[in-house]
């Protein structure tokens, strides 16, 4: 199964002292996620964020004439931007799509102290039994995230103090799996494969915590 501040995780490089993995956090469904490419892991926090000192008047005025998000979400994002001065909606798409890529590698690894951080406890939870039985089996995974085709904000609401924004991402994935001798059982790296993922970020926009995490997953 998977920070407007979205500092998707942006603030916590401050906790941790490294290029924070700060994204979302959680996936549920396929074995064969796709693998990040290795350019998305050199970029900055994983995580969507907010630009310091941003106008007041256009914070609580986000741009919503845009295809980054559903016309059944504005509403609600309104309704963080009001509650959050530094939100800022594109900004947080181009974390959350970092994020995604972030955390599916995370997945495809086993990096369970990566997903820890950018999931809440049921999503880990559900990442952590899939790779303790891929474990059991001796299979591993080589899996690569071609590309996104397309990130969008579907659903945004405000039940103070918290935040959720749901993001649906159309991408390529190129999956493969080993056996524990190492021989393919599954899975190609040279046909990539159309992934939906649905995927909802939460955050308590009034605690002093600006990271987002990943708190639910889904495919279409």
């Amino acid at each position: 199964m998977v920070t407007f501040e979205i500092i998707l995780l942006a603030m916590v490089a401050a906790f941790l002292g490294l290029r924070l993995y700060s994204v979302l956090g959680k996936r549920t469904g396929h074995e064969q996620e796709p693998v990040v490419r290795p350019a998305m892991e050199d970029r900055k926090p994983a995580i969507v964020r907010t630009p310091v000192g941003q106008p007041e008047s256009t914070a609580s005025t986000p741009i919503f004439d845009s295809p980054l998000y559903d016309s059944a979400a504005q509403s609600g994002l309104r309704a963080i931007a009001n509650a959050d001065r530094q939100f800022d909606a594109p900004l947080f798409v181009e974390g959350a799509k970092s994020a995604y890529g972030m955390i599916l590698e995370a997945f495809w690894k086993g990096e369970r102290e990566k997903l820890r951080f950018l999931c809440d406890d049921d999503v880990y939870d559900s990442f952590s039994a899939v790779i303790d039985d891929r474990a059991s089996r001796g299979e591993t995974l080589e899996n690569r995230l071609v590309r996104i085709e397309e990130a969008r904000i579907v659903d945004a609401s405000y039940d103070h103090p918290m935040a959720r924004i749901t993001v649906r991402f159309d991408a390529d994935i190129a999956a493969l799996i080993k056996d524990s001798e190492g021989r393919v059982i599954g899975g190609s790296m040279t046909d990539a494969v159309e992934t939906h993922d649905v995927w909802t970020f939460f955050r308590d926009v009034k605690s002093g915590d600006r990271n987002w995490k990943l708190d639910e997953t889904d495919s279409v």
